[in-house]
């Protein structure tokens, strides 16, 4: 079993677990657990008896899982080197102890903390051995299963069953966790009620269709209990996995619901999935709702830590998901790029939720490089430690003590997240760095938008970005809200991103000079768009060039050239300026070289998402007729990168030669008729650099610099 804070590895003892059975291959610790499968066509019958009887054909845990005997606290508390640790860090008075302890007194003293949790109380019991928290958190847990009773017995559908059970891990992994830590404290009574409901619980999760409270039957969607790709699904595996080992031994269902997680979710339908979809780790829920991978890594990390088996390997999405993160977070920081939807905070903040995902996959790699660079990064982030008192156990129980802190300048300044579309690319690893994510992937998640082709930009501040930022809501997924070239009939209808399409990646590359990317929108729209390709060229320190080549199959549709900002820009001719505080963007239009933007303040679209003080705007640039082909180049400098650029075309390519404040010039030809180009970098002498085609495959970065 894997140790917090260390990178040793130790098995648990099979005299220390199963003293009492015959073998470590299987059986249980006493009591009846004969739960068989989870889809029996009935719902759980409540336990007739209070005291459990036997069962003489127990049935085992799954394969490679060691269940401790009934009566030890199974969920994390049998990693004794994780108990020592915890009881040392409190008995030291280190920071991460005491503002847990202090979180948890607060809530026993009835402070009623937001977001606390029994569990959390209970946890507390574990470390002191002091019974006043568990008598507590058995009371609170106790009152709360009374309550869900009591809406049964009036025929109400009780509150676990909200939102589609989206609750279930938080209200049934905290009676299980409850029930495990605090079993000494509970009554024979409260048990079977406990384990009653818990049964019920998570039998109708997985039987939608005959999910009964009661005597009444409360069909309710399914959603998400077949896509391990939902943030509602870790949920679902939470209180399946902590409901089967707190309760295992004396509840005939519970070596169902582990066979239920380990196997039957786990291995036959998480981790194919994952590895077939999910190449360089993260979610296509985006980075708001994809945070809620951190409780999938808990899980991962409490399986180990109660059983000995180590599942966040069995998966390379895991130790992927460590850059796909770190990379997502601009260069002060403080921030998260945004996609997908952000419904929590709209402006994409780094949160605690932030840390805790990183603090639960560097915990679970304690020997990796990355791991040291991330203990850097949140000690220099603007969360160097938990800001709320319900996510304090986090810094408790994986505080990366005892990795060592590597550089940030470890890693690569570019990662190419392919099962999730995002290329995030940076200048360097200082705060001041150039950023910009660029994405093109699969858009098959309902938290998902509509920007497969879309970029941000990022230095000192957001300077081209998702409106989504400013809005209220965080949930606008239409193309005019991200920057893309999107689409209209010829009678102003919306040609839209399809789901369940894919843009394809044709080519990448990251080298010390230059950063290149390649997408194929085209396969996102199901009709209408004969052709959508965007070259994306990211010239280190801080200039950008994007190419389009867009077609139409009727003449007249609208070919919309879209770029959102925090403000309404100046335009002057075909300059574009931006400027905030010490930052500015400046964008000059190559091709084509007539036509007028035009800028709309999003509050006068949608005055209710975004209110009266927001000044971001969207610009906008229309192409209509010419055979229904548009081509747009644009060339993007930060914080005066760009001197000059100006028309630079060649035989069947369009293109621009680049002055950079540094004195070179760059020189970029995208092909008009087919992907690709060419690249030429001078010196400020004018001596050739670099001359050479753009790439044609896809080169994805190393993690690590060297």
């Amino acid at each position: 079993m894997r140790m917090l804070g260390t990178g040793t590895t130790a098995r648990l003892s099979c005299a220390m677990l199963l003293a009492s059975l015959a073998g470590c291959s299987g059986g249980s610790g006493g009591g009846s657990d004969g739960g068989g499968v989870v889809s029996a066509p009935e719902a759980p019958t409540p336990t007739p008896s209070p005291t459990p009887t036997p069962s003489s054909t127990p049935t085992p845990p799954p394969t490679g899982a060691v269940i401790a005997p009934l009566g030890l606290p199974r969920i994390i508390m049998l990693d004794d080197t994780l108990l020592t640790s915890l009881k040392n860090q409190l008995a030291a008075n280190a920071p991460a102890a005491v503002r847990f302890k202090q979180s948890v007194d607060l809530q026993v003293a009835n402070s009623n903390v937001y977001g606390m949790e029994p569990w959390h109380v209970a946890l507390m019991g574990q470390v002191t051995g002091m019974a006043s928290y568990c008598t507590y958190a058995v009371a609170k847990t106790d009152a709360y299963v009374a309550s869900e009773e009591a809406l049964i017995a009036a025929s109400k559908t009780p509150v676990v069953a909200g939102d589609s059970y989206l609750e279930v891990g938080g209200y049934i992994g905290n009676m299980a966790m409850v029930y495990d830590w605090c079993r000494s404290s509970m009554t024979t009574a409260q048990r079977t009620r406990w384990k009653d409901f818990g049964n019920q619980a998570v039998w109708n999760v997985w039987n939608p269709a005959k999910a009964k409270w009661g005597t009444r039957t409360v069909a309710w969607s399914g959603w998400s209990v077949d896509n391990p790709s939902n943030n509602y699904y870790y949920s679902f595996l939470r209180a399946t996995m902590l409901l089967g080992l707190a309760t295992y031994g004396e509840n005939d269902m519970a070596g169902g619901w582990l066979t239920q997680f380990r196997t039957t979710k786990i291995e036959n339908q998480l981790i194919p999935t994952f590895n077939a979809d999910l190449t360089g780790g993260g979610s296509r829920e985006g980075t708001g709702y994809g945070v809620a991978m951190k409780d999938l890594f808990e899980l991962y990390d409490w399986w180990e830590r109660s059983t000995g088996e180590r599942l966040a390997s069995r998966t390379p999405h895991t130790l992927a998901s460590l850059p796909w993160m770190v990379h997502a977070i601009v260069p002060t920081l403080d921030r998260i790029t945004p996609t997908g939807d952000h419904a929590r905070d709209s402006q994409a903040l780094l949160f605690d939720y932030h840390r805790d995902y990183l603090q639960k996959l560097a915990t679970l790699y304690p020997g990796e490089r990355i791991s040291g660079v991330v203990k850097t990064l949140l000690g220099q982030s603007s969360v160097p430690a938990m800001t709320q008192h319900f996510m304090r156990y986090s810094d408790y129980l994986y505080g990366l003590t005892a990795i060592t802190a590597r550089p940030l300048t470890e890693l690569s300044t570019a990662y190419w997240g392919a099962g999730t579309g995002s290329f995030s690319m940076r200048s360097d690893w200082t705060t001041t760095a150039a950023y910009a994510n660029f994405i093109c992937g699969p858009y098959t998640e309902s938290h998902a938008h509509q920007d497969r082709g879309s970029f941000v930009l990022f230095k000192g501040n957001w300077l081209a970005y998702d409106a989504n930022l400013d809005s209220h809501s965080g949930l606008s997924q239409a193309q005019a809200y991200h920057n893309t070239v999107r689409f209209e009939t010829s009678t102003g209808g919306t040609i839209g991103q399809a789901f369940d399409a894919s843009c394809n990646m044709a080519a990448l590359a990251n080298t010390p000079n230059w950063t290149y990317a390649l997408a194929d929108i085209s396969p996102m729209y199901k009709s209408g768009v004969t052709k959508s390709e965007r070259e994306f060229v990211f010239i280190k320190p801080a200039t950008f060039v994007v190419y389009d080549r867009a077609q139409t199959s009727d003449a007249n549709a609208r070919r919309i050239f879209t770029m959102n900002f925090p403000k309404a820009p100046t335009i002057s001719g075909n300059l574009l300026s931006l400027v905030l505080g010490a930052n500015r963007l400046d964008m000059r239009r190559i091709v084509p070289a007539g036509g007028t933007p035009a800028t709309t303040l999003w509050k006068t679209v949608n005055s209710t998402d975004f209110v009266a003080s927001t000044t971001s705007a969207r610009v906008d640039l229309v192409e209509t007729g010419a055979g229904g082909r548009s081509e747009f180049l644009n060339v993007i400098g930060l914080d005066g990168s760009v001197s000059q650029a100006v028309s630079s075309d060649a035989a069947g390519q369009t293109g621009t030669t680049i002055t950079l404040a540094d004195g070179r010039t760059v020189t970029l030809r995208f092909n008009q008729n087919s992907r690709g180009g060419t690249i030429e970098i001078k010196s400020a002498g004018g001596a050739v650099l670099e001359s050479r085609a753009l790439p044609t495959t896809v080169e994805a970065p190393p993690i690590y610099a060297n």
